[in-house]
């Protein structure tokens, strides 16, 4: 049995949540988001919440598929009405970040800046030339848009240099003995 799973997901005040076949839609304050829910799992609403269960409790991909689709629907609701945000830090002498028109340029230790078009749905500022804040409403577009901005130059082990998440830890290694 899946504990996640197991939980309704309550759609607050100011939340309205449409089921069309397996297809989720949920508006909100923030805007409106789909979901469409695998073939393994049933999805319900009644009495203002969410119910998700697997069509047949002793199939492996049923179960494996409840949890997560509870917390795709969970991640929904979420973003509707407070929203994501990823913020980065860039470590390095002369790396830096400014947003120029739509586009996010990167000053990153090579021989040309890197330009990045922000997509649509998503916003990144740069409170700070170090900072990157990274915001939207799709917890799975704003994940990915910081992970690609953050392969640019990974940070690595030996200064510490390049983009990294607020909060990540890097395991520091020693240099080159003398």
């Amino acid at each position: 049995m899946s504990r996640i799973g197991k939980k309704p997901v309550v759609i607050p005040a100011g939340v309205t949540a449409k089921l069309d076949g397996q297809t989720i839609a949920v508006k909100g304050a923030k805007g409106e988001l789909k979901f469409t829910a695998p073939d393994e799992v049933s999805v319900s609403i009644d009495g203002g919440a969410v119910h998700v269960q697997p069509h047949h409790s002793e199939d492996k991909r049923g179960r494996a598929m409840w949890g997560m689709t509870r917390a795709q629907i969970a991640n929904l609701i979420g973003g509707v009405t407070h929203g994501f945000e990823r913020k980065l830090e860039i470590n390095g002498v002369g790396y830096k970040a400014a947003i120029a028109g739509k586009n996010l340029q990167l000053s990153l230790g090579y021989s040309h800046d890197i330009v990045y078009p922000i997509p649509a749905g998503v916003t990144i500022t740069t409170p700070k030339p170090t900072e990157i804040t990274v915001a939207g409403i799709d917890k799975r577009q704003v994940g990915q848009i910081a992970a690609e901005i953050r392969a640019f130059r990974g940070p690595e082990p030996y200064k510490g240099k390049g983009v990294k998440y607020a909060g990540e830890f890097i395991f520091r290694k020693e240099g080159k003995k003398k």
